[in-house]
């Protein structure tokens, strides 16, 4: 017998809805759950309030999980071909055995650059207490991409997202590809980086809450097929308040949780006036910036717009944290020393491994040995991976 209603989950028990027929064959006494259910797709659980606080529930859940909560894919394209290779990550679902390299991830952490993600991967390897086997170290997964870096530590992946909303794009729909392919279940995504803040000093923690474009609008915008698409550019506000909780009193800097505004340019989209063109004057850029300020926004940078929007599609729980170099409201230009900006970026990272350790803590999963090793399926395929991921303008 198909049923299509919601589960309401209260105080334990199940509670079938919109005039499920279970309800009436219960009260007929002529079935029970696992009889009347048997051979269809699991109900979508809609929980009660406690459980849902601070969750959007506006993406149901079937169309992000499958039962076991490993990731779906919202396109059936996917399954119907022979193999899916992940171009830019030098990857593929009949080249690689993805599920063996990539089956135990739980967080992925994205940020700009290449080595500031190469090291974050020593930092976490050291926090979570994870040993390489003798004679092994570190490995750039992607190496053979020439676009982004790729390293494995445990449950965790460090990647690097370039610069910008097509770069940061671009790699969600491969990296969300992975997780559907290697079978993960419920990953959590974490964009770690820089940014400008709004009425704030530089070195200043900042976990955004929600992520607007330049007009303040909450969705990003894209051209799809000729047509305007707007997708919300949501975070997970529970999330970000877990991320607060996990400051330490002893930290010599602020951790705030905010509005963040991401442009498509780090100058005249960001109210500079240091760019090779500017057709604006100091009174316009201060009048916009105090604006912005007052409307919320605390910090400005360049893919939390996409990296919100992507995730929320695709059901993935996912945070923000940035550090500012400067406030915007006292200038354009980042003059801090190198050593000053090198400490001030590993203070995100500090939150992140702190959010990651308590949680593999809770888990009892510290000092994992798990997979990670490049794991072969096919000699022939991976060749042919390597060799046209390597062949880029």
């Amino acid at each position: 017998m198909p049923c299509n209603c919601e589960v309401k989950v209260l105080d334990g028990r199940s509670q079938h809805l919109n005039g499920c027929g279970f309800n009436s064959a219960l009260q007929n006494g002529t079935q029970n759950d696992e009889n009347i259910h048997s051979g269809h797709h699991p109900h979508r659980k809609v929980y009660d309030e406690e459980e849902t606080e601070g969750e959007d529930v506006s993406v149901d859940r079937n169309l992000v999980r499958y039962p076991d909560g490993t990731v779906r894919l919202r396109n059936p394209n996917i399954e119907l071909m022979d193999q899916d290779i992940l171009y830019h990550l030098a990857l593929g679902s009949g080249s690689h055995d993805l599920v063996e390299m990539f089956g135990d991830v739980k967080f992925v952490c994205m940020g700009g650059t290449p080595k500031r993600m190469q090291e974050f991967a020593f930092t976490i390897m050291q926090e979570i207490g994870h040993k390489l086997p003798c004679g092994t170290t570190l490995h750039d997964i992607s190496q053979f991409s020439y676009r982004y870096s790729m390293y494995k530590v445990g449950p965790v992946l460090s990647i690097s997202h370039g610069m910008g909303i097509p770069s940061v794009g671009i790699l969600l729909h491969e990296v969300i590809k992975l997780m559907y392919h290697a079978r993960v279940q419920d990953p959590v995504f974490f964009r770690i980086g820089t940014c400008g803040g709004i009425g704030y000093e530089g070195g200043t923690v900042v976990i955004s809450d929600e992520a607007v474009d330049g007009a303040l609008k909450n969705a990003l915008e894209l051209t799809v097929l000729g047509k305007t698409v707007q997708r919300p550019a949501k975070l997970d506000r529970r999330l970000a308040r877990e991320l607060k909780s996990l400051t330490d009193p002893e930290d010599p800097y602020d951790t705030i949780i905010g509005k963040t505004m991401c442009t498509y340019d780090f100058y005249e989209g960001q109210g500079r006036l240091d760019g090779a063109f500017c057709d604006f004057t100091e009174n316009d850029k201060m009048e916009y910036l105090e604006s912005i300020h007052k409307s919320g926004v605390v910090n400005i940078e360049m893919e939390s717009l996409s990296f919100a929007a992507l995730t929320h599609h695709a059901g993935i729980k996912a945070a923000v944290i940035c550090v500012t170099l400067l406030d915007r409201l006292k200038g354009d230009q980042v003059l801090a020393p190198k050593e000053v900006l090198d400490e001030w970026q590993t203070r995100p990272t500090k939150l992140v491994c702190r959010h990651i350790k308590r949680y593999l803590q809770m888990k009892g999963r510290l000092s994992l040995d798990g997979h990670g090793s490049i794991a072969v399926k096919s000699p022939r395929r991976f060749k042919l991976v390597q060799q046209e991921s390597e062949t880029y303008d």
